[in-house]
């Protein structure tokens, strides 16, 4: 079997791993072909792809980021591929395509199978929002980059009592917002799935000064917004790929709190720090585990499907299935933090 794989989205810590899980699976157990196509779906429709045997794939399991290279595709172009899937079998001689990525990636994933390519997908995200899997690796190592942050944060807020807004990553799901604000023991945690009303979290902040808590640490997801109303914050634009282009809702916020509070408020963005470096052990382990998965469900035939956690179980699901909907943080789990600050 010759099998292709590519990386597409957002790079994630553990994507090189499930490189390197694949690439063993496939050639050690079935005396596979891997070829790697460079760059996401872009090195798929330009035909740019090198072999990947296991000397490509010593030493990656603890990289962060992926050897293969990572884009965003344009809708114009994921149609012209679907349109050419046909063409792609026959020109690669892949009997496989393995595309590991998030929502878009996986979207196209779904798009192609539907038009003939033999695809087994692979889910990451670091938001952890994927529908039908209970957790995708990336996201325990954003949640650990997250804590570690503020805990750290949290030393330099109380010595010079100020309020520090810490916005971690999150569009539509507040995942890492509320396990990492958790995590660091937050005294507020902002959610996309929630509009939140500053006059709460100024409220808090004036109580906690007023038992002698000379400082207080806020973490917001990026997608977190006001309820309407409440304060002067609008949406951005739309970008070429169809995603939001957010206003920066940890600048704004405490911008605000500081005019509202009279107390020095610092913003502080962590970005794109919690998708890079080492991932973390149980990140390094989920992946491989997909990967091992994703090679035998090729080799059943199983195509049209993905790798999904489920408890401690890897099972494979339809790719359908598991792009119906965002998976967000649900009520409960809101409240559970809420009853902690």
């Amino acid at each position: 079997m010759r099998i292709g794989v590519l990386t597409a989205g957002g790079d994630c810590p553990g994507l090189n791993a499930v490189i390197r899980s694949v690439v063993h699976r496939a050639v050690d157990n079935y005396g596979d072909e891997v070829i790697g196509f460079e760059d996401g779906y872009s090195g798929l429709l330009d035909g740019r792809y090198r072999t990947l045997d296991l000397d490509a794939v010593s030493g990656i399991l603890a990289r962060g980021g992926t050897i293969l290279g990572s884009s965003r595709l344009e809708r114009d172009r994921l149609r012209e591929a679907c349109e050419n899937a046909s063409d792609m079998i026959r020109d690669f001689g892949i009997d496989a395509l393995i595309p590991i990525g998030g929502e878009g990636t996986l979207t196209a994933a779904h798009m192609l199978s539907e038009a003939g390519l033999p695809v087994v997908g692979v889910p990451k995200t670091i938001d952890n929002d994927i529908s039908s899997t209970d957790r995708t690796f990336g996201f325990d190592t954003a949640v650990g980059v997250a804590t570690e942050a503020m805990d750290r944060l949290k030393t330099t807020a109380e010595s010079h009592q100020r309020v520090m807004v810490v916005e971690v990553m999150g569009r539509h799901a507040g995942w890492i917002a509320l396990e990492s604000g958790m995590a660091a023991g937050a005294h507020g945690i902002c959610l996309p799935e929630r509009p939140f009303d500053p006059a709460q979290l100024v409220k808090m902040v004036e109580e906690r000064f007023a038992r002698g808590k000379k400082f207080a640490v806020i973490c917001v997801a990026e997608g977190a917004h006001p309820a309407d109303g409440t304060m002067d914050y609008g949406k951005g634009e739309i970008d070429k790929f169809g995603h939001e282009r957010f206003q920066g809702i940890g600048t704004a916020l405490a911008y605000e709190l500081e005019r509202r509070l009279g107390k020095e408020s610092k913003p502080v963005i962590l970005g794109h720090v919690q998708r890079g470096g080492t991932p973390t052990a149980y990140d390094r382990v989920l992946a491989t585990r997909f990967g091992w998965h994703a090679v035998e469900a090729a080799h059943r035939g199983d195509f049209g499907r993905m790798t999904s956690l489920r408890g401690t179980d890897i099972v494979m699901v339809p790719l359908a299935e598991a792009v119906t909907e965002l998976k967000t943080v649900p009520s409960d789990r809101m409240d559970e933090a809420e009853s902690v600050f």
